[in-house]
């Protein structure tokens, strides 16, 4: 096992706004899936590395006191400055580590949920 975590999902209530957001705020482009009764916008990933997905089905709801994922960002106060920039908040960060760690922060998304960036050392 290489990874303890192998998928996540951030839920959404609006599809279009949470892809709009995310893509703007990571400067990605999320791959759109659709099955029987689930709608996913599918982060970019390699095979060895944890993949992910906003998740729009029944029995989810966003929430701002739910677990925290960590989103990996090469210039922290950068993409903070795009959250605010596309209607999220910042909640606190950045925030220095230590042991070389790095630095992190939390933001809450155009669904609601809180989110945290991680910009290794």
């Amino acid at each position: 096992m290489n990874n303890v975590i192998n998928w996540f999902e951030i839920p959404v209530s609006d599809m279009a706004r949470a892809v709009a957001f995310y893509e703007s705020v990571m400067g990605v482009t999320l791959r759109r899936e659709v099955m029987e009764g689930a709608e996913l916008a599918v982060f970019p990933h390699r095979d060895e590395q944890t993949g992910g997905a906003l998740a729009k089905f029944e029995h989810i709801t966003p929430s701002s006191q739910g677990c925290i994922i960590y989103l990996h960002t090469d210039d922290l106060r950068g993409t903070l400055k795009n959250v605010a920039a596309k209607g999220g908040e910042c909640v606190f960060g950045p925030l220095e580590l230590p042991d070389g760690i790095g630095a992190i922060a939390l933001f809450t998304d155009s669904e609601g949920n809180r989110i945290g960036l991680h910009q290794p050392a």
